[in-house]
């Protein structure tokens, strides 16, 4: 396997699990473990960090003047890297809401 081939799946491999963890962070919180939902966003973004570095490394790469050829692999693990993005950023949400709705109903019933 070549080098930009070994990096795309990198990514690949990195994105896909920190969006892992990002879903089950959405199943924690929304069983009222919210604790345990943002551990699990700190680990996918953690993971996360290893696939968008592998990315900035091919950016830098070919702003230094060393052309990449251009690969549907490359296009597919720049899409993961953007799914698992968003799904960070609407799990950290998901989270927020499931704790407002937990905190306004407590109100409510006192």
């Amino acid at each position: 396997m070549e080098g930009l081939e070994l990096t795309c799946f990198q990514i690949i491999s990195a994105v896909g699990s920190a969006r892992s963890f990002y879903i089950e962070a959405i199943q924690e919180a929304k069983a009222g473990h919210y604790d345990s939902a943002k551990d699990l966003i700190q680990q996918g973004q953690a993971i996360f960090l290893e696939g968008h570095h592998a990315h900035a490394a091919l950016i830098q790469q070919e702003a230094s003047g060393d052309q990449l050829a251009f690969q549907l692999l490359l296009v597919h693990a720049e899409d993961q890297l953007m799914s698992a993005e968003s799904f960070g950023i609407l799990a950290e949400e998901f989270i927020s809401v499931y704790e407002t709705i937990e905190r306004r109903s407590y109100e409510k019933g006192n």
